[in-house]
């Protein structure tokens, strides 16, 4: 049996937090905690599994409403250059 650990919950899952949010790595966040980069590594990944939706899960209406959203925005920059792109090609023609 493992020993309790040295760590309480609170504590993990502020350090997985600021690793997370923190533009530094892992390792520089743990050395600042005064951890093994190794041990803030795994608590890391099984935060991140934890968060992760099933694979079977299905999209909530909000969210079905945001993706419907998101595939006309990206229709219509998608349009936009196209026509960018021949409007370069155009201006680019050497007029001589």
């Amino acid at each position: 049996m493992a020993p309790p650990s040295k760590y309480s919950p609170e504590f993990r899952e502020e350090a997985v937090q600021i690793a997370l949010r923190s533009s530094k790595t892992i390792s520089e966040v743990a050395r600042e905690l005064e951890l093994n980069s190794e041990t803030l590594r795994g608590w890391v990944k099984k935060y991140q599994k934890q968060q992760e939706p099933a694979l079977d899960a299905e999209l909530t209406v909000n969210e079905r409403a945001r993706l419907k959203e998101l595939e006309r925005r990206n229709r219509v920059l998608e349009m936009e250059v196209t026509f960018l792109k021949k409007a370069a090609a155009y201006f680019a023609k050497d007029p001589r």
